[in-house]
């Protein structure tokens, strides 16, 4: 992930402020260390696992993430004795709240041992205390995290990982379109507003608090702030007041031209994808850049369709594995962990025929053997030229903001 550009408003934040601000909260980078050289510490968590059995609560709203955890949990079982569940789940924050209330009920085995997290929810479980760790860069699968390439491994939502969470997958918002009904597609916010006046009721975003609907109104946020080294802080109701203003005054001038004039909105990424297709809209958006190409070797979306990201850069982030301060399978948990992010898997939830998430890996600091796990031939839709990623607004504005468009809009 690259810093965030240079804001194109009035009275932009420079670059070197909103570094400054971000690069505050990074530790320093580690050295390397061997690849699959396991220390005696490690040796001993590995045989404390052999047995365990690890409930991992990861979302289950894609047959390819799903099949992709049934793949793991076999590889993990043959090699290493611990068995997967995957726990289903539709929205993290449950997984908070249950986390929460066996801590208030003094539980001290619970039933989440993994789970796949970030932003204000890890925000929460780690301001609480809810987390065990640190953890992550004692996994000897992190030799190869990209910690300089993709300073996000380390910051989640403008929050310092310190190691309580394990760095899993890259994702970047990205807009896709048909080239045949959208052979110009707009390429900044502002220009999207051009695009809904131009297109009225064609175009559409989940509604908050979907979590892709979130960072439409965030990607506003970033774009339009007059000052937006505020939204690498935490929240404050003063700063609010002042960095909002603009997003609020774009969606109110947005949403009279968007589909159903802005008084019904899509349930979620999913269900605009389809409106797309189907020619209903005329863009969609998710957070995985390669989405689209998934979608078109799928045979669900036409091959004419291709992916882009604004030219000022779109929000970026890195989502991560924690382990619960009472999870009854530690060990087992970094196992698993460690497994997720080790070459052999990263490469295969980075192939579109599997899943198509960006990995954490640096591939440059690969052996030659692991490297070439990655090499794949470009595809339809993929994105042709990536564009800088914006890091996310600390973790603590989600709330305030999805309160305040619900009160607004909702």
């Amino acid at each position: 992930m690259q810093p965030p550009p240079k804001n194109s408003v009035k009275n932009p934040t420079s670059r070197r402020a909103v570094l400054a601000t971000i690069g505050a909260a990074m530790t320093t980078q580690l050295a390397w260390p061997v690849w699959a050289q396991g220390s005696a510490a490690w040796s001993a968590i590995e045989a404390r696992a052999r047995g365990q059995t690890v409930y991992f609560n990861a979302w289950a709203g894609s047959e390819r993430i799903n099949a992709y955890l049934h793949w793991a949990s076999d590889e993990v079982r043959r090699a290493f004795g611990v068995k997967l569940e995957h726990v289903k789940i539709s929205d993290t924050a449950e997984v908070v709240k249950r986390v929460r209330a066996e801590k208030a009920a003094g539980k001290a085995e619970g039933s989440v041992d993994l789970v796949w997290i970030n932003g204000e929810n890890f925000l929460a479980m780690k301001r609480e205390s809810m987390l065990f760790g640190p953890f992550a860069e004692s996994l000897p699968s992190f030799a190869y995290v990209d910690v300089v390439g993709k300073p996000t491994t380390r910051i989640d939502f403008s929050e310092p990982v310190a190691g309580m969470e394990a760095p899993w997958g890259m994702a970047q918002l990205t807009f896709f379109a048909d080239r045949k009904r959208v052979p110009t597609p707009p390429r900044s916010m502002a220009a999207m507003l051009d695009f809904a006046r131009a297109n009225p009721g064609r175009l559409a975003y989940p509604r908050p608090p979907d979590f892709h609907g979130v960072t439409f109104v965030k990607q506003a946020l970033v774009d339009l702030c007059p000052d937006r080294s505020v939204l690498y802080k935490p929240f404050t109701l003063r700063d609010m007041a002042t960095a909002a203003a603009p997003l609020w005054t774009y969606l109110d001038a947005l949403h009279p031209r968007l589909w159903r004039s802005g008084k019904q909105f899509p349930q979620n990424a999913a269900a605009v994808r389809q409106m797309m297709s189907d020619g209903e809209l005329m863009l969609a958006f998710t957070f995985n850049p390669n989405e689209a190409a998934n979608e078109i070797s799928a045979k669900r979306l036409a091959d004419s369709v291709y992916s882009y990201q604004l030219t000022g850069g779109t929000i970026g982030n890195t989502h991560f594995l924690a382990i619960p301060f009472n999870a009854s399978a530690k060990e087992g948990a970094q196992v698993l962990a460690n497994f997720l992010l080790s070459p052999v898997a990263q490469a295969r939830k980075a192939d579109i025929a599997q899943w198509g998430d960006p990995t954490v890996l640096a591939l440059d600091k690969l052996p030659a053997t692991e490297r070439a796990r990655f090499t794949v031939t470009p595809l339809p839709g993929q994105v042709e030229q990536t564009m800088p990623a914006i890091p996310e607004p600390h973790g603590s504005w989600v709330n305030p903001l999805e309160k305040e468009w619900l009160h607004r809009y909702g």
